[in-house]
């Protein structure tokens, strides 16, 4: 095995593994969202990380937003929780290469270096929460290199000065991946995630563990953008008891879009 590539973990059960049906599934999904006549580049994006039958088309929603501008898009920084490994602060992968189906994602290992993050190839590993975001990125910004980081335990602080230093400019964008609620009934969670979604646009960088998976990347994200004065805006919101599960037990997605310009 090669040290350098970090090999895909869930090609073939969150997604389809043949570069064939992947490929044409992701257009799809992009092809169905309509983007608004003139509407700028998101600067971040929030976006669900679950089976692409569950979660895809809310995914979706906001890599569409990206896509009009995708070629000036050369850095994409991606931040989600680590859910099989518990990991102190920001930790990259210490692959040169993140693989997919669709091929390899260069790694800005430059701007790792810079940053001075921690290295866990075994928390990377196994992880899904990047991996099903990259080939919706290689689809709309396919000469972003990436910079991957997973967080378990960060304050708001720490997290936003890390998004801080790896900002950038026009070239940058930042993807935030998390889910929303998890296995509560149809009704209750809708309800959660109604208000969960509301607190994320007006900006609270408080956002509890149980509401969403990702809240440590979250808060962080909101930090920054409450300091940078961003706009968020809410894209979709839906659950996998609106896209392909039961109703019983549900998890939530909702995918945000966060602007510059307001």
């Amino acid at each position: 095995m090669d040290d350098a590539v970090r090999a895909p973990a869930v090609a073939g059960t969150f997604y389809p593994a043949s570069a064939l049906e992947l490929g044409a599934l992701v257009d799809r999904l992009l092809a169905a969202v309509t983007v608004p006549a003139g509407a700028p580049c998101p600067k971040a994006l929030i976006v669900p990380h679950a089976g692409y039958v569950y979660s895809g088309p809310v995914a979706a929603s906001a890599f569409a937003r990206v896509a009009p501008h995708g070629t000036r898009i050369e850095r994409a920084v991606l931040v989600g929780p680590a859910h099989r490994l518990w990991v102190e602060g920001l930790v990259a992968p210490g692959a040169e290469r993140l693989r997919t189906p669709l091929g390899d994602v260069e790694v800005d290992v430059a701007a790792l270096a810079r940053g001075g993050f921690a290295t866990s190839m075994a928390a990377h590993a196994r992880e899904h929460c990047l991996e099903v975001e990259l080939p919706f990125l290689q689809r709309v910004a396919p000469r972003a290199r990436v910079v991957p980081l997973l967080a378990s335990e960060a304050s708001p602080a720490a997290v936003g000065a890390a998004l801080e230093a790896l900002w950038g400019g026009a070239e940058t964008l930042v993807v935030v991946s998390s889910d929303l609620s998890h296995y509560l009934p149809w009704a209750e969670g809708r309800a959660v995630d109604v208000e969960t979604c509301a607190r994320i646009v007006a900006g609270e960088a408080a956002i509890a563990g149980e509401r969403a998976c990702g809240a440590v990347a979250i808060n962080g994200l909101l930090w920054v953008a409450r300091r940078r004065g961003l706009r968020v805006e809410l894209v979709d919101r839906r659950s996998s008891g609106d896209t392909a599960g039961s109703r019983d037990e549900v998890v939530g997605y909702a995918a945000f879009a966060l602007y510059e310009d307001a």
